[in-house]
């Protein structure tokens, strides 16, 4: 039994441990066989998992939409804020002011080239965003490639225009087309409309959808109202607008110089288009071309600007679109005819109130000192006239003794140079307390006394006008007296009345009581004693 047992036992273990060692040889053969293509993938996604220190295939970080000229596409380099309060590429604006162009930006507002400063505080951090973003710096555009961009953007600029006015056309047709089959289908269309007969009602159809289509062609939101009068007021007005417009901003020199000349003709001959046409778009691309490289648009830019100052509503409206700036370039370095158009477009704005002060601040009082001495005679007495307008203002009387004027307008007094006009400007001067001192210094009481005792005065005015401002210079004190004494005042006033002006005799006899007035005031004052005391004092 224990044999049998035995047998048992090795009978059932050995196939056991013959299967078991057979799994085994079996697994040992497959782990052998695949540990190659195992260790290769480990090592594979291990090489996968570390990060190189630098990237083949990453993209490079996007800059900020702030740091992007909106005219060169790329990082600026050299970024300056304009006057409107936007930044570009400073080669850029530049290149849009040599080329006469605005462009409009992707918010439809349009830049002020007029003044440019230097964005320090945006270059710097472009410059740390470079660093920060392992990206080279940007280079600065040069005035080469600045013009190509400039002339691509006009070139599109122009293009989409054209585009535009032919899907407008196209589109005007059709409509037309389907307007008219209609009213041919159904002729009680016009029914609600009585005065209108059957017989008449094509052509005044055709007329009005004549207007319509010239209107839709440029602007289609200016055709809103369904009134056929207020088409017929508005869509000239419209399409004037953007025919100029459209040639202000063509990259063709004489498709703009047509432009500027019939915008000249219009408001000159048309006193009703000054209104309508002085827009915020035009006068923003009048800005540009005013200060062109090229006579015939500088002189017929100025002289169109001139005819809408005109216009007392558009007075105001000029100034605050950033005019006065290239006006006051074009006196200083403008052709001569220009210098003769923004001499007057300066005096035209001068004459409202509110622009006084504005135009002082921006720099015209010193350019238009200067216009007083050009060869052009209509130059310096518009030139003249500005300074008596804007004088009126202390502020800008305070200017003109620091800029040195007395001086200047006392010698052209002496000459026989406009006389008239000058003498105005000498009056407002004389009310200022600065003005008063630098005009007693220079000599200006011997001058206008021998004015007026020469008889070098033509006119009333200039009568009343040269009285007035040693009237003016009266209140001087005691200096004023004693430059009077010394230039026979007395004596000259005293013949004013025989010229029959009564305005500058009743100032004379101001002046004169003026003079006595003071010599009552020192015979008041004891010198001998006021000099006793003085003296004991110094003891």
């Amino acid at each position: 039994m224990e044999f049998q047992e035995g047998m048992m036992k090795l009978v059932v273990h050995k196939p056991i441990k013959t299967t078991w060692a057979f799994e085994k040889e079996t697994e040992k053969q497959r782990s052998t066989e695949t540990a190659t293509p195992r260790r290769k993938w480990k090592i594979f996604n291990k090489y996968l998992s570390t990060p190189p220190s630098k990237p083949v295939n990453a993209k490079p970080k996007q800059p900020p939409k702030e740091f992007i000229c909106t005219i060169s596409g790329s990082l600026m380099a050299d970024p300056v804020i304009v006057s409107s309060g936007h930044t570009f590429e400073q080669a850029c604006v530049r290149a849009c002011k040599v080329l006469g162009f605005t462009p409009t930006l992707p918010d439809s507002s349009t830049p002020d080239f007029s003044s440019i400063i230097p964005n320090l505080a945006l270059k710097s951090t472009i410059l740390n965003w470079c660093k920060n973003s392992s990206v080279d710096p940007p280079k600065p555009v040069d005035s080469n490639t600045a013009e190509k961009l400039v002339r691509t953007l006009m070139a599109a600029d122009a293009q989409k225009w054209g585009n535009q006015n032919e899907n407008g056309a196209q589109q005007t047709e059709i409509s037309e087309k389907k307007v008219i089959q209609g009213v041919r289908e159904k002729p009680s269309v016009n029914s609600n409309h009585p005065s209108h007969c059957d017989s008449s009602s094509d052509d005044s159809f055709g007329t009005t959808a004549s207007i319509r289509s010239l209107q839709l062609a440029t602007q289609p939101s200016c055709y809103s109202s369904p009134s056929s009068s207020e088409i017929e007021t508005l869509a000239p007005n419209c399409t004037e607008e953007e025919e100029i417009l459209a040639k202000l901003r063509s990259p063709q020199v004489f498709e703009i110089e047509e432009s500027v000349i019939f915008l000249r003709q219009i408001t000159r001959t048309r006193e009703d288009s000054r209104g309508h046409l002085c827009t915020p778009r035009l006068l923003s691309a009048l800005r540009s071309l005013i200060i062109s490289r090229y006579s015939s648009i500088q002189v017929n830019s100025v002289a169109a600007l001139v005819n809408l100052s005109l216009e007392n509503a558009n007075k105001v409206r000029i100034v605050r679109s950033g005019i006065v700036p290239p006006l006051v370039d074009v006196l200083k370095g403008g052709f001569a005819e220009a210098q003769e158009h923004a001499s007057g477009a300066l005096f035209s704005l001068a004459l409202d109130d509110n622009n006084k002060t504005a135009i002082g601040v921006l720099g015209a009082l010193q350019p238009l000192i200067h216009m007083l001495r050009s060869q052009s005679e209509r130059t310096r007495h518009d030139s003249a006239l500005a300074l008596y307008h804007l004088s009126l203002v202390q502020s800008n009387r305070s200017k003109l003794v620091k800029l040195g004027s007395v001086p200047i307008l006392l010698g052209m007094l002496r000459s026989g140079h406009m006389t008239g006009r000058l003498l105005l400007i000498l009056c407002n001067l004389a009310w200022c307390m600065d003005g008063r001192a630098a005009m007693l210094d220079a000599g200006g009481v011997d001058c206008l006394v021998g004015l007026l005792d020469g008889g070098e005065l033509k006119s009333e005015s200039a009568w009343a006008s040269c009285v007035d401002t040693l009237y003016g210079l009266s209140h001087g004190g005691l200096r004023f007296k004693g430059l009077a004494k010394a230039a026979r005042a007395e004596e000259v006033l005293m013949k004013v009345e025989n010229v029959g002006c009564k305005r500058a005799w009743e100032k004379a006899k101001r002046v004169l009581e003026m003079i006595k007035k003071r010599e009552e005031e020192e015979e008041e004052v004891d010198w001998v004693d006021l000099l006793g005391m003085e003296s004991q004092t110094q003891c």
